[in-house]
C-alpha cells in the first residue's frame, strides 16, 4: 500500500488509489466537477489541481493520478491556488449570470466552489456565448448555457443507466450535450443526471421554480414505488411535498433513485380522498365519520370479516388490520392483491437472500420471469456492475432490453427442469451462482426454481443465491405479518366474506367481491374507491410514519412529511376508532403501543436492519409449465400515486406509448 505525505500528513491508501482520494484521506478538500465517486474517470474539468514532488513543476489533475510510494502532495502552495483561480475564471467566462433565477441556486457546486476557490474579480468583458437549449423529455429540463462539459450525465447514462442517449457534439468552444436526436431520454433512471450535474444546466422540470432549498423541510423517509426500499429524503413547504430526494445507503439504492420514486409526489395532492363516503342509490355521498362507521357496523357481519392489504402499506397499518379482524374472529387476511399464490412456510424462499448489493458478487446469474429493469430498476444497476466484473447473464422469459446482454433460452418456465447446456455449466462453475425469480415466474415457477437452487448448490457456506423479486413496498412487512393464505385470495373469494376491509388495495379483481360488503380505507379515489360502499380516507407513505421491509428482507422506518389532507386520517387511528364502533376494541391508544405490540408479535420487525431468514425450503410439486407475462406493462403507471402524477402521465405517454409532444421556444 503506496504511502505519501499530503500537506505534510504522511497516509497510506490502497493500491491503485488516486492523488485525490488520498488527499481526501487526509482530510483535505479537493475541488472537482467532472470527478464522481461512482463514474469513471475524464479528468476534463481540472478544477482538483494539485502540486506533486517527483514530478513535472505544474499542478496536476488529482482525479486522474495515481498515487505513489514517497510522492509529496500540496493542497495549499501559492501555485495551486494560482491554478485553481485560473481554471475557474476559464468555466466562468461563458457561465451565464443566471443565479437568481437558477433552480440550482443554493444547491450549486459551481457557487461553492468560486466563492471559496475563484477571484474576487472577472477580467472577462467579451460577449458570452450561448447554446440552444436541449430536449430531455418530460422530467429533464435543460438550459445548456450553462454547461460546464464536465460529461457527468455522458457519463452516468453509460455506465449506471446502461442507455447510451447523452453525448457531445461538435469541439473546443462549440461543444454540446445533448440527447440523441434531440429526443427524450428513455431511460427509467434519467432523474439522477439532475443531481450529478454540478451546475444549473440539468435542473428537474416537475420542480422548476417551485422553491428554494432553504425554505423546505426536509423528512427522513422511505420509497414505496417498488420493493427495493430507496432510502430518500422529501422536501416539504407547508402541507405540500415538493420533490423526492435519494439518500445515500450503500446497501440498497447506493446514491440513485428512479423517476417514479422521484416525482410521483406530484400525485400526493391530487385526486386525494379527504372525507368519508357512503354509498347510498348506488351513488357515493359525503358523510361524518360516525355515519360511515355506523353504515359499517349495520352489516352485522360477525366472524366473516376479511382485509386485504396493498402494494404501498406500512407495517403498522397491517399489523392493526390484523389486529381488528381477529378481534372479530376471523383469519382472513392477505396481501397479493393481485390473485398471486406461492407457499410462504418459509420465508427464506421468497426473499431476496443475496441481497441487493451482493448481486455485484455474482459471477453468474439466471432470470427467471423478471423485467429488472421495470420491477427493480436499482436491483437490475447492480446487475450491470456485476456484467462488468466478468458475470453471465441468462433469462427465462420473452425477449426485453434489460440495458445489458443478455443469453435468452426461452419463454417456457419448463426450462427450469432442464437448462440449455451453455447455462447450466455455466451455473455449475460459478463460485457465486444466482438465480433471481420474478412475479412473471412466481406462480408456475417456484417451486421449479426452488428444486434448481437446491440441485444446482447455488446455496453454499457463506452464499445464498436464490432470490426473489417482489413488486410491492409492502409485501416481505406482510408476509412476516401473516397477511398470505394458502390458496392466496382466492381463499379469500372462496370464504365469501360478508365485509372486506382493502387498505389501499386497487389492483384487486373486485367483480369476486360484489357480495361483500367493501370499505375502502385509501388515500386516492382510484379503482378501489370507484368500488367501495364506504370509503374511509387515509394517510400516504408521505403522511404518517411507519416501517416497511424491503425484498431483501431490510427493516426500515420513515417519518411523516406532511399532514394528510382534509378529514383524512392515520391508517391505524381509522382502524382503532372503527374498533371500538364494532364492539373488537383494539389494546392501544398510541402509535408507541401499536409499535410494541407489532414488535412483540413479530420481533423481527424491532431493530433497523438485515433480517436473515433461514433456508428451509419447502418441498413443493417442481413441476412447471406455461409462458412467462411480465406484470408490468406501463413503468410509470404501477399504482394510484402515479396515476394520479401528472408528471408520471406524461412519461407514460411519451416514453412508453410514444406520443410526440410539441415543446414551445424558452
Amino acid at each position: 500500500m503506496p504511502k505519501l505525505k499530503v500537506d505534510g500528513i504522511e497516509v497510506e491508501v490502497p493500491q491503485g488509489a488516486t492523488v485525490l482520494q488520498a488527499c481526501e484521506i487526509a482530510g483535505k478538500e479537493i475541488p472537482r466537477f467532472c470527478y464522481h465517486e461512482r463514474l469513471s474517470i475524464a479528468g476534463n474539468c481540472r478544477m482538483c489541481l494539485v502540486e506533486v514532488k517527483p514530478g513535472p513543476p505544474k499542478p496536476q489533475a488529482s482525479c486522474a493520478l495515481p498515487a505513489a510510494d514517497g510522492q509529496e502532495v500540496r493542497t495549499d502552495s501559492a501555485m495551486v491556488k494560482a491554478a485553481r483561480e485560473g481554471v475557474m475564471e476559464f468555466l466562468l467566462i461563458n457561465h451565464p449570470l443566471d443565479c437568481p433565477i437558477c433552480d440550482q441556486g443554493g444547491e450549486c457546486d459551481l457557487q461553492d466552489q468560486s466563492v471559496a476557490y475563484g477571484r474576487g474579480i472577472s477580467r472577462y468583458d467579451e460577449n458570452k456565448r450561448a447554446v440552444t437549449e436541449k430536449y430531455m423529455g418530460p422530467i429533464v429540463k435543460t438550459v445548456m448555457t450553462r454547461c460546464i462539459q464536465c460529461t457527468r450525465c455522458v457519463r452516468f447514462a453509460e455506465e449506471v443507466a446502461g442507455v447510451e442517449e447523452i453525448g457531445a457534439i461538435y469541439r473546443g468552444e462549440d461543444m454540446q450535450i445533448t440527447s440523441y436526436l434531440e429526443r427524450a431520454v428513455s431511460s427509467e433512471l434519467s432523474g439522477n443526471v439532475v443531481d450529478l450535474c454540478p451546475v444549473g444546466a440539468l435542473t428537474s422540470k416537475p420542480y422548476a421554480f417551485e422553491a428554494r432549498p432553504w425554505e423546505l423541510k426536509k423528512t427522513l423517509a422511505i420509497d414505496v414505488m417498488d420493493a427495493v426500499g430507496t432510502n430518500i429524503r422529501l422536501d416539504s413547504r407547508g402541507r405540500q411535498v415538493l420533490r423526492a430526494l435519494p439518500r445515500i445507503n450503500e446497501d440498497v439504492n447506493e446514491e440513485w433513485a428512479h423517476d417514479k420514486t422521484r416525482h410521483a409526489v406530484d400525485g400526493l395532492v391530487r385526486k386525494r380522498l379527504d372525507r368519508p363516503y357512503v354509498r347510498r342509490d348506488g351513488k357515493l355521498v359525503a358523510v361524518e365519520w360516525d355515519e360511515a362507521f355506523d353504515a359499517i357496523a349495520a352489516v352485522n357481519a360477525g366472524s366473516s370479516v376479511a382485509a386485504i392489504a396493498g402494494d404501498l402499506l406500512d407495517c403498522e397499518t397491517m399489523f392493526a388490520a390484523k389486529a381488528l379482524v381477529r378481534n372479530l374472529g376471523s383469519s382472513l387476511i392477505e396481501g397479493r392483491q393481485t390473485g398471486m399464490a406461492y407457499d410462504v412456510s418459509n420465508l427464506g424462499a421468497v426473499a431476496f437472500n443475496t441481497t441487493i448489493a451482493g448481486v455485484e458478487q455474482a459471477d453468474a446469474i439466471l432470470l427467471v420471469g423478471t423485467d429488472l429493469r421495470h420491477e427493480a430498476p436499482l436491483v437490475n444497476t447492480r446487475v450491470r456492475k456485476a456484467i462488468k466484473r466478468g458475470a453471465r447473464v441468462f433469462a427465462i422469459g420473452p425477449e426485453t432490453d434489460l440495458t445489458y446482454k443478455v443469453e435468452w433460452l426461452g419463454e417456457d418456465l419448463s426450462l427450469l427442469g432442464g437448462l440449455p447446456d451453455r447455462a447450466a455449466e455455466a451455473l455449475d462453475a460459478a463460485e457465486r451462482p444466482m438465480v433471481i425469480v420474478g412475479p412473471g415466474a412466481l406462480k408456475n415457477g417456484h417451486a421449479a426454481a426452488l428444486k434448481l437452487a437446491t440441485d444446482g448448490n447455488l446455496v453454499r457456506d457463506g452464499w445464498n443465491g436464490f432470490n426473489v423479486v417482489h413488486t410491492a413496498a409492502a409485501r416481505m412487512g406482510g408476509l412476516m405479518l401473516g397477511f398470505a393464505q394458502p390458496g392466496g385470495i382466492a381463499d379469500i373469494v372462496a370464504a365469501n366474506p360478508k365485509l372486506v376491509f382493502f387498505l389501499g388495495a386497487d389492483e384487486v379483481d373486485f367483480s369476486a367481491f360484489a357480495g361483500s360488503f367493501k370499505v375502502y380505507i385509501g388515500h386516492h379515489g382510484d379503482k378501489g374507491a370507484h368500488h367501495a360502499d364506504v370509503i374511509l380516507p387515509g394517510a400516504s407513505y408521505a403522511e404518517k410514519a411507519g416501517t416497511y421491509v424491503n425484498l431483501e428482507g431490510r427493516v426500515q422506518r420513515g417519518d411523516a412529511a406532511v399532514f394528510a389532507p382534509g378529514d383524512a386520517r392515520e391508517d391505524w387511528t381509522i382502524l382503532r376508532a372503527l374498533s371500538d364502533r364494532l364492539g373488537a376494541t383494539l389494546p392501544f391508544d398510541t402509535f408507541q403501543a401499536l409499535r410494541a405490540a407489532m414488535f412483540a408479535e413479530v420481533p423481527a420487525l424491532a431493530t433497523e436492519g438485515l433480517v436473515r431468514y433461514d433456508w428451509n425450503p419447502p418441498v413443493l410439486d417442481a413441476r412447471a409449465e406455461g409462458s412467462v407475462t411480465y406484470p408490468i406493462a406501463d413503468f410509470y403507471l404501477t399504482n394510484a400515486i402515479c396515476r394520479a402524477s401528472p408528471t408520471m402521465q406524461r412519461c407514460s405517454a411519451e416514453l412508453v406509448h410514444g406520443q410526440d409532444f410539441a415543446e414551445a421556444a424558452e
